[in-house]
C-alpha cells in the first residue's frame, strides 16, 4: 500500500487545533488568557470557512466554549501543550484515496529542558480515532511543522530538525527521506540548512520548515526574505533563496520563488523575532495569514492574494502566538477531504 499527503491546497474536511492550558510555554494567568484569546481568533477566522474541532483539556471546556463561541466543535482529551500541527498527526491518502494518519514520534520538539510531551505523544493516534481512520505509526522524531509537501512528490526539510540529535541521533540524511517519503509519498527531498533565528530561541522548534518557506502550488514557493541586515536572518533568508532558487523538484522543475519580506520590527523582549508571514494556513477558499500590526502586513496580503485569487486572505494579529514559539500553521492541522476512487 502507498501513501500520498494531498498538499495544504487540496479540499479539507475540518481543520483540528488544541486549546492551551496551563504549562511552561504560558507560565501565568495573564499569559494562558492572551493566548487563549489569539487562538480563539485563529479558531473563529479558519471556521469561516470550514468546520474547526478543538481538543481541550480536562475541565477545560468552559474557557473554550466562552471564546470560541457555538460552532467550533469541542474534544477532550489529556494535553501538555497546544500546538496541533506539531503533535496531531499528519493525513495522507491511500491508493484509493481513503484517509490514513501517520503517527511521527513526538519527544518535545527534540526533547527540550522546559517541554511536557507524555499526553501530546498520544494526541496523534487520539485524533486518528476521532476521525474513524487507520494509523500508520513511524519511527522517525518528526513533526508536522517540520515538512512542507507541493503534492506531487517534492517535500522540504530542514537540517536542524530531522537531523539533529536531539530528534534523530544516528539517522542519516537517506534513512530520513526512505521514512519521509514512504510515508507521504514523496520521492525528492529539498534539504534547507536550517531555519529563523528566534526559532533557536528558548521555546523554538530548532528550525521548522513552515515558518521559512512553503509551497504555493506546484513549482512555486513562498520563501521569507529579511531585508534589514541588523537580522541575523538577512544572512540566514538570503543563503536559503539561493539555494530554492536553484533546486528542483520531484518533476525536474526549477522552482519559482515569492519572496516575502518580513514585517519591519526586529526584536520583541530582547530577543531576535522570528515573525514571518510564511507560517499562514490554507483553508477551504481561505487563506488565514499572520498579521503583527505591521506597515508590511498589508504587502504581504497583496502577496498572498495575488497568489490565491480564488481564496479570501484573512490577517489575524499572531504576534501572542509567536511569543509562544510559533504561528497560525504551527496551531491548526489540516484534515483533507477524503477521495475514494
Amino acid at each position: 500500500m502507498t501513501y500520498r499527503m494531498p498538499p495544504e491546497w487540496a479540499p479539507h474536511e475540518r481543520t483540528w487545533m488544541a486549546w492551551p492550558g496551563p504549562n511552561p510555554t504560558f507560565t501565568d494567568d495573564e499569559e494562558l488568557a492572551g493566548a487563549r484569546a489569539a487562538w480563539a481568533c485563529v479558531a473563529r477566522a479558519v471556521r469561516r470557512f470550514e468546520p474547526v474541532t478543538m481538543v481541550h483539556g480536562p475541565g477545560h471546556g468552559d474557557s473554550a466554549r466562552e471564546l470560541l463561541g457555538p460552532d467550533v466543535e469541542l474534544v477532550e482529551r489529556e494535553l501538555d501543550d497546544a500546538w496541533m500541527r506539531d503533535i496531531g498527526p499528519t493525513f495522507v491518502h491511500d491508493e484509493k484515496g481513503r484517509l490514513a494518519a501517520v503517527d511521527w514520534v513526538f519527544n518535545g520538539w527534540g526533547g527540550q529542558d522546559w517541554a511536557r510531551w507524555e499526553h501530546d505523544a498520544k494526541i496523534a493516534r487520539q485524533v486518528a480515532d476521532l476521525a474513524g481512520v487507520p494509523v500508520l505509526g513511524s519511527p522517525l522524531v518528526n513533526e508536522g511543522g517540520a515538512i512542507h509537501v507541493d503534492g506531487e512528490g517534492t517535500v522540504l526539510l530542514t537540517d536542524t530538525v530531522q537531523l539533529g540529535a536531539g530528534r534523530n541521533p544516528g539517522w542519516t540524511r537517506e534513512q530520513v527521506e526512505a521514512e519521509i517519503h514512504a510515508k507521504l509519498g514523496t520521492t525528492k527531498a529539498i534539504w534547507l540548512p536550517r531555519g529563523l533565528a528566534g526559532d533557536y530561541g528558548r521555546y523554538g522548534t530548532q528550525g521548522h520548515v513552515d515558518i521559512v518557506a512553503a509551497f504555493a502550488r506546484p513549482g512555486v514557493v513562498v520563501a521569507h526574505h529579511q531585508p534589514d541586515p541588523a537580522h541575523p536572518d538577512h544572512e540566514v533568508t538570503r543563503e536559503i533563496v539561493g539555494l530554492l532558487k536553484s533546486a528542483t523538484d520531484a518533476r525536474g522543475r526549477r522552482l519559482e520563488v515569492v519572496e516575502v519580506p518580513a514585517p519591519t520590527v526586529l526584536e520583541a523582549d530582547g530577543h531576535w523575532v522570528d515573525y514571518s508571514y510564511i507560517n499562514h494556513y490554507l483553508c477551504n477558499g481561505g487563506v488565514v495569514l499572520c498579521g503583527f500590526d505591521d506597515p508590511r502586513d498589508e504587502q504581504a496580503a497583496g502577496i498572498f492574494r495575488r497568489l490565491f485569487p480564488e481564496r479570501t486572505v484573512t490577517l489575524v494579529d499572531a504576534r501572542t502566538v509567536f511569543a509562544g514559539g510559533g504561528g497560525i500553521h504551527c496551531i491548526t492541522q489540516q484534515q483533507p477531504r477524503t477521495k475514494v476512487r
